[in-house]
């Protein structure tokens, strides 16, 4: 036992001179994440105070030593995340992480797989998702009611109608290019020859 302690003393020793910028970056990075685990605080608070650390930390960052590279890096991909970053916090039920994303996007797998009986995602969910899946999860979570239906906005309705009726026909068109370019090239080229005929 003896001979075990000498040896973690001597081990803290010789990294003693790494240790206070190993507190001070970790000291950072877990305040970050109390900021960020923040409950019931709107996205503007939780910006302000983020920024505010962000700040301290691209000042003080040389404090760091060895690490100061890392809290560099840090602080880049904090501002590229920036944009998006509190969202979830004035949206209600938005889910804070990317796991919790992961996990709707699974169970829409699942029970997809479990509907068509396919082990890959359906063509129609490539074309489809954005309605496909915005349904499915709003159908599990058990929100919405005929009345909602009924209030829905034509228009965007339409436009929605439209952009996945475009994305289906882009996919027709790709089908039968790889069945047949050369057939289809000259199909391009005679409507193409025909829209300069003078009307």
């Amino acid at each position: 036992m003896q001979k075990l302690k000498g040896l973690i003393d001597r081990g803290l020793e010789a990294t003693a001179a790494l240790w206070p910028a190993i507190v001070l970056a970790f000291g950072w990075v877990h305040r970050a994440a109390g900021i960020l685990g923040a409950e019931g605080v709107g996205g503007q608070a939780v910006r302000q105070r983020l920024g505010g650390l962000l700040g301290a930390m691209a000042r003080h960052r040389t404090r760091a030593g060895a690490l100061a590279g890392a809290v560099g890096h840090f602080l880049k991909v904090s501002r590229s995340y920036w944009p998006g970053l509190f969202a979830c916090y004035d949206t209600p039920e938005l889910p804070r992480t990317n796991n919790d994303l992961e996990q709707a996007f699974g169970s829409h797998r699942y029970h997809e797989r479990r509907a068509t009986g396919r082990k890959g995602a359906s063509p129609g969910l490539v074309l489809r998702g954005s309605a496909r899946l915005v349904a499915g999860l709003a159908t599990r979570a058990g929100v919405g009611t005929a009345a909602d239906l009924a209030a829905a906005d034509g228009q965007r309705w339409k436009h929605l109608r439209a952009e996945m009726e475009q994305r289906r026909q882009r996919r027709v068109e790709r089908r039968r290019f790889r069945r047949d370019p050369d057939g289809y090239l000259k199909d391009l080229e005679n409507k193409l020859n025909q829209s300069r005929l003078p009307a």
